[in-house]
């Protein structure tokens, strides 16, 4: 069982993206030259379920090896990147937990967020660690007795979270969450029906030096191409 990221955002509304709050994210079982590569697309991907969580809503999205639990609070959303053993009442009980301790620290100042934050808030890197433990977050289900697991929403894929008319190819070349080879990776990933984050990882499998030059000579070569094709 595992938490790779957990995040607060400020939804707002619909139409406009959500503007990021607090991040803690565990990407040690990525190489180092692919961590940022790895983090900005968990920033993508939170920022574009958040997007669709409106307020009072729990929802569960399933996308590839991956499930994104997002809960939106009054316009505050906290979502969690968990693998599938991850418990889901879990992972909501954790995320009701969250929510309370950042009204608690931080009160109404979110509402006056415009831009996302860069400053670390403890707490959130505390919890990352402590409740890598589901059972940890099972005792707060003993207090928190209101969490009805008939009203999450499960979603099998992100594709049925999106829009009408929305694909999520398009969503990636538009975002600016992501570099020109994170976006390669992601395309990419999806053409050989890969997991984003495994095809990620994917690219640390030769050895030693050798291995990070052919790494970094891919990501170069990926933003030589990108950059010669036409807008």
């Amino acid at each position: 069982m595992k938490i790779t990221a957990l995040l607060v955002m400020k939804w707002q509304g619909d139409s406009n993206d959500p503007v990021i709050l607090a991040i803690a994210s565990d990407l040690t079982q990525f190489g180092y030259f692919q961590r940022s590569a790895a983090k900005e697309f968990i920033v993508f991907l939170g920022r574009t379920v958040a997007k669709r969580t409106p307020p009072a809503q729990r929802q569960s999205v399933q996308h590839q090896e991956y499930k994104v639990h997002s809960y939106n609070r009054n316009g505050v959303c906290a979502l969690g990147f968990m693998d599938d053993n991850y418990p889901v009442r879990c992972a909501f009980s954790l995320l009701n937990t969250v929510l309370d301790e950042y009204q608690k620290n931080f009160g109404d100042s979110w509402r006056n967020a415009l831009a996302d934050s860069t400053q670390p808030w403890p707490y959130l890197n505390e919890a990352l660690v402590k409740f890598q433990d589901p059972t940890e977050a099972d005792k707060l289900l003993k207090i928190q007795r209101d969490l009805d697991e008939t009203k999450i929403i499960l979603h099998k894929t992100i594709d049925s979270v999106l829009t009408r008319g929305e694909k999520l190819d398009s969503l990636v070349e538009k975002s600016s969450d992501l570099s020109i080879a994170s976006q390669a990776y992601v395309l990419q990933a999806g053409k050989e029906n890969q997991p984003v984050l495994h095809h990620i990882i994917s690219l640390q499998e030769e050895d030693g030096i050798k291995g990070m030059a052919v790494s970094l000579w891919r990501k170069f070569a990926l933003q030589k191409l990108l950059l010669t094709l036409p807008s």
